[in-house]
């Protein structure tokens, strides 16, 4: 989502949701009920926020730019078998839990050039691109998936088990939004 400097949407029904900022912002939220509350985010943070009614106005006289996930309610449960090699507890240097509830749990997964994680796994997740990366991904028959991004790529991921190496030149930050 792109809002322009000092743009306000119209008052809108959001459904609960998991927020990636891909620049600095400072917005205005206001509920149904007129109350307003300001907030800032830093590019790479992230915020939960339940379902609500409100309008959102970009504070700042510069253009603003975030990813957006929708949890849509009663959306399925996403297919998966047990999560065997969890990549937290596996290399929690590298992937940082920054929210978990019951429908979600958000790592922010930074990788340093010539990096290789452990073999671990995702359940169904989305992956957003907070930098430009190159990495490679080894997958568990040996096969090796080339994965270049630009900052603000998003993907989409069934269950996966795989390494990643950042065979690029430069840190690689990602934020995986798993499902629950």
């Amino acid at each position: 989502m792109k809002q322009d400097p000092h743009e306000k949407t119209p008052m809108a029904e959001h459904p609960a949701s998991v927020t990636v900022y891909l620049t600095d912002v400072h917005q205005r939220f206001t509920g149904a009920d007129g109350k307003a509350h300001n907030v800032s985010h830093k590019v790479g943070d992230v915020a939960y926020a339940a379902a609500v009614k409100r309008t959102e106005e970009n504070l700042s006289g510069k253009p603003l730019e975030l990813v957006l996930i929708e949890l849509k309610p009663g959306a399925p449960k996403p297919v998966s078998p047990p999560i065997t090699l969890d990549p937290v507890k596996l290399d929690p240097k590298h992937h940082i839990v920054v929210f978990e509830n019951d429908r979600v749990r958000v790592l922010h997964t930074i990788l340093e050039p010539h990096l290789k994680s452990p073999l671990h796994e995702h359940p169904p997740y989305v992956v957003v691109y907070v930098t430009g990366l190159h990495v490679t991904q080894t997958l568990p028959d040996g096969r090796l998936v080339d994965n270049p991004r630009k900052p603000g790529e998003v993907a989409w991921r069934d269950f996966q088990k795989h390494e990643t190496e950042n065979i690029g030149e430069r840190t690689a930050v990602e934020i995986q939004v798993e499902l629950k």
